[in-house]
């Protein structure tokens, strides 16, 4: 978020639009000459909103909106483009000349209103834009315009996780680590207003603190209470049954650990259960129904009540060691789809101690997973109690060297023997980011033979892998394209995305067809945004080829160090038109800066002298 100073007050401009590529594209076409329009619909806070603004910004639009307030006046949202008394029929012929009309919150018009938008449709000479909030009534006259197939819909789902970098970035005015963004995530689940005003707050009272070590910002701590979140949680603070509000209580403390259902009162779980406060899972625990609920109920419980039934972190000792047992099981069993982990979330969350071995484990499956911030993020964690363990080091040397940085932890600094198949693997990644493949390779064949086949050298790894694993080793050394693919897909439904995306994009230089090498390199890069700035040697070069012509000769330019103005100097272009093309790279590539540029881009190899 970007805010100027001016007369001693603060103008804040939106946050950067940012994911909904193919939504955005969708809305567009719907809009062009021949068609009609399109519904979008969503849960409150999506940003349904938001890309309907992108999608007509420069267009010749015409807007309205419905509103709480006008929903019993005749015409109220077409106010400013209809005279004072107006007749359905007339008011249709006028806005019949109207090219493009987008009308926001289309749920709450008013009955005139609606139905002078549906007219609108029948006649089809205005392009409807219109966006209604799920869940909320609606107008049969508006909801008649997808279900009587006047109008397509699109069914806008929340902004998925890796899509809110760049929006936490722009407004914490810092990128955030991941396990901060993670939770922050966790708390609004998908609803962007939220979001936007919990950062706000963070940002503006401090609690954003700086990583040691990186440009990075972290929160620790309880969850701030803004007029907002109070507005999300109000059902539950505006309870006034004293019974009711008390379980909501112990249930907010009890966290992260569900009560079982026969330790409270079963008439009152039925009432807030039936208002959609908690839920029950298949064992009989009970659960507060939204992740915000018991961070607001413990900040607002009082110094008395917290007194009483607040727990100590030991409490948590048996089921943090399930995790742990749960996470390993995972990684044993070669799926890295995690189980659900409150409890090594809560104790980030609340800023209290992880134990290195739990940590380890963490980060871990989140380096097998490709998440490879959030697995230095974990390691980070586990050394902040135990700065000299072995396995945090090396775990954090795996995720920095598979990031394409070269890690400070090198194979003879990580101590205890039993970790040997981790510092064999820092050995082959530290190789690699220093660029030094033959070094890498060799270490692989001592220590690792997936790593290998992760090289491109399948013949090292004959006879030492199995299942999926071993297919991807085969696919490759018969340089066989489909299967390449195939044992791609699979790595991805057991979570393995990293080594998916390395496997399609080994599948782009094996395929014979171009179709099929474009499918592979589409599929490659669509994984590789999801995993946290990954460049490996598999995935070098890989994203060009999803730009157009002009912004891979742009961004060729500014990987190789050229600065905007030097590049609009040198293909004759505006300093602007520059821009506007890396910010659409930048997009497509999954990035946000220049500093990720050149993992991405092959560059020329320098001519001697």
């Amino acid at each position: 978020m970007t805010t100027y100073e001016q007369d001693a007050k603060t103008v804040e401009l939106p946050w950067p639009f940012t994911g909904r590529e193919d939504e955005l594209e969708l809305v567009r076409r719907s809009l062009t000459a021949g068609r009609h329009g399109i519904v979008v619909t969503g849960p409150a806070g999506c940003g349904k909103t938001r890309l309907a603004t992108e999608a007509v910004r420069g267009a010749d639009c015409a807007r309205a909106a419905g509103t709480p307030e006008t929903r019993q006046i005749p015409f109220a949202a077409f106010a400013t483009h209809l005279p004072e008394r107006v007749t359905l029929h007339r008011a249709v012929q006028l806005l019949s000349a109207t090219r493009l009309l987008l009308v926001d919150d289309a749920h709450l018009l008013d009955d005139a209103s609606a139905a002078l938008v549906h007219q609108l449709a029948v006649h089809g000479r205005t392009r409807l834009l219109v966006v209604v909030t799920d869940g909320a009534p609606v107008p049969a006259a508006v909801s008649r315009l997808w279900t009587g197939e006047l109008l397509p819909r699109l069914a806008l789902e929340p902004l998925p996780a890796e899509e809110t970098p760049q929006l936490l970035t722009a407004g914490a005015r810092a990128p955030l680590e991941p396990l901060t963004a993670n939770r922050l995530y966790r708390l609004c689940q998908g609803d962007l207003r939220l979001l936007r005003d919990l950062v706000g707050a963070l940002r503006d009272s401090g609690r954003f603190t700086r990583v040691e070590g990186t440009d990075e910002r972290e929160w620790r701590g309880p969850a701030p209470v803004t007029a907002t979140v109070l507005d999300r949680i109000a059902p539950a603070l505006d309870r006034t049954a004293p019974d009711e509000r008390e379980t909501l209580d112990r249930l907010a403390f009890a966290e992260p650990l569900p009560l079982p259902m026969d330790a409270l009162d079963l008439g009152i779980l039925e009432g807030l259960e039936h208002d959609a406060l908690i839920h029950i899972d298949d064992e009989g625990a009970v659960h507060l129904s939204h992740p915000l609920l018991g961070p607001t109920l413990r900040a607002t419980a009082g110094k008395l009540r917290t007194r009483r039934l607040a727990g100590t972190p030991d409490r948590c000792d048996a089921a943090l060691a399930a995790e742990q047992a749960a996470l390993l099981r995972h990684v044993e069993r070669a799926d890295v789809r995690s189980p659900a982990t409150p409890v090594g979330e809560w104790l980030v969350a609340e800023g209290l101690s992880v134990p290195p071995g739990y940590a380890a484990v963490r980060a871990r499956l989140a380096r097998l997973r490709g998440e490879l911030r959030e697995a230095g993020a974990w390691a980070r964690e586990g050394l902040r109690g135990a700065a000299g363990d072995g396995p945090c080091r090396a775990e954090l040397a795996l995720a920095t060297a598979q990031s394409g940085e070269v890690p400070a932890v090198g194979r003879s600094e990580v101590p205890a023997a039993e970790e040997s198949e981790l510092s064999g693997a820092v050995a082959v990644w530290t190789a690699a980011a220093r660029g030094d493949l033959d070094r890498a390779l060799a270490a692989a064949v001592a220590d690792s033979a997936y790593d290998a086949v992760r090289l491109g050298a399948p013949e090292q790894a004959a006879g030492r892998l199995r299942g999926v694993f071993a297919e991807h080793a085969d696919a490759l050394a018969r340089g066989d394209g489909p299967a390449l693919d195939r044992a791609a897909e699979r790595l991805e439904e057991r979570g393995f995305l990293l080594f998916a995306a390395e496997a399609h994009a080994q599948a782009v230089r094996a395929h014979r067809v171009p179709r099929a090498a474009r499918t592979s390199r589409t599929r490659a890069v669509a994984l590789a945004r999801r995993c946290q700035g990954a460049r490996t040697p598999a995935l070098s070069g890989l994203a060009l080829g999803e730009l157009t012509a002009r912004q891979r000769q742009i961004v060729t330019l500014a990987a190789a160090g050229l600065s905007n103005r030097e590049i609009a100097a040198q293909l004759t272009l505006s300093v602007r038109t520059v821009g506007n093309h890396l910010y659409s790279a930048y997009a497509r590539l999954g990035t946000g800066d220049r500093a990720a540029l050149p993992w991405l881009v092959e560059l020329p190899a320098a001519q001697p002298a």
